[in-house]
């Protein structure tokens, strides 16, 4: 049987996410003059679709579907992300001078949330079957069989880092792979050498690109006093910004966020979402529920993401085969980052970087993409026999 907590907790989220959809797209409804219920219905569709994909997908055979499934999401999504910046306008949506969604009956679609779950998918197939133990292995050798998934990052980087221009994605990425490359077998040394070398190339990406540029230093003009408060002054002077302009984003984030204090302003009764914090309902929904809940409604919301992690990397520990292992921890890794990076962003606490919550954000794609990747997991969950005693 399918693991029954990851279920509803995903369902849990999902539901919270609709609800979200109505009460914090108060503003853009009356912006655009949309219908009251225009965000809620097309996001309670697709709430129902994704917890009927994720229960339809648990029923499968995993020693049947899951390789099919995983390699047409990894191979589909680069087909359709390399041939996206050639496809006519109105087959593409186009924002800021770059094609992320396909226009299919009337709804878009960003083939890369359904990438990443195929890129997770091929990692831990691929991993299963080349990498093992780094024992006795210098850290060239370690590179030598890692250089195959090097030159597949790398193209992966260009299709969305460069034609896509969403760096942030990549860093979600960038942080699985090194991650799975570690309980894959790698030493912890070329996993730091790792770590250290995707900075830099990150760092290059920033450096070369104004907009990035002026992004961090909105960021740090805002950052900026936290930070150095707790440095020596002569280091800090060196530092500071003298005139940055506040990010508009992060500071009204920010408020709405001490607005909400500990039980938050009610349901539907945040005022930072009415023009100030524009899409709240999308990136930042952490910061409208943080104002409309509180500190208490944050709690709960992390909380069912902590949960629905424990679950599937329980899930990962008990897989007696490597490819399942590391796929479920794949997926626990692209939620965990996802979430960490939304959160970090909405804070203040590091630039924002564009990437939506798991299961909050509004948005078909992201929660239909998430929605296959437990699905796949609960699959997988099935051939999971639990020692006796052992709390399911």
């Amino acid at each position: 049987m399918a693991d029954k907590k990851l279920f509803l907790l995903t369902t849990a989220l999902i539901t919270i996410g609709i609800i979200c959809s109505y009460t914090l797209s108060a503003y853009t409804v009356i912006l655009f003059e949309y219908n009251n219920f225009h965000f809620v219905i097309r996001e309670l569709i697709v709430g129902i679709i994704s917890i009927l994909l994720m229960w339809s997908l648990a029923q499968l055979d995993p020693d049947v579907w899951l390789h099919r499934l995983g390699l047409a999401l990894f191979f589909g999504g680069i087909v359709l992300m390399v041939i996206m910046p050639f496809l006519p306008a109105s087959l593409v949506s186009e924002v800021g001078g770059a094609k992320r969604w396909i226009k299919l009956f009337g709804l878009s679609m960003a083939p890369v949330e359904f990438f990443k779950v195929g890129f997770v998918y091929f990692l831990a197939w691929s991993f299963s079957r080349k990498l093992g133990h780094h024992a006795n292995m210098g850290i060239v050798e370690e590179f030598k069989r890692v250089l195959p998934y090097t030159a597949i990052f790398v193209l992966v980087m260009f299709l969305i880092a460069v034609l896509q221009n969403d760096l942030g994605q990549v860093v979600v990425l960038a942080l699985t792979l090194a991650f799975m490359l570690f309980f894959a077998g790698s030493s912890f040394r070329f996993f730091m050498t790792l770590i250290v070398g995707s900075v830099g190339f990150f760092l290059f990406f920033i450096v070369t690109s104004e907009h990035r540029m002026d992004r961090i230093h909105s960021w740090w003009g805002s950052a900026q006093s936290t930070v150095l408060a707790f440095l020596p002054e002569p280091i800090a002077q060196h530092l500071r910004i003298e005139n940055a302009k506040e990010a508009y984003q992060i500071g009204h984030s920010l408020n709405a966020i001490h607005n909400g204090g500990i039980f938050g302003v009610g349901l539907g009764g945040g005022t930072f979402k009415l023009g100030f914090l524009s899409e709240v309902h999308t990136d930042f929904v952490l910061a409208g529920i943080a104002e409309e809940f509180g500190f208490v409604g944050v709690f709960f919301v992390t909380f069912l993401f902590i949960a629905l992690l424990h679950r599937l990397f329980k899930i990962a520990n008990r897989s007696h085969n490597d490819t399942a292992y590391l796929f479920s921890l794949g997926v626990g890794l692209l939620i965990t980052f996802a979430f960490m990076v939304n959160a970090y962003g909405i804070s203040g606490l590091t630039p924002i970087k564009g990437i939506s919550v798991p299961f909050l954000s509004y948005g078909g794609s992201a929660m239909l993409a998430s929605s296959v990747g437990i699905g796949m997991v609960l699959m997988l969950s099935k051939k999971i026999v639990y020692k006796s005693g052992d709390k399911r």
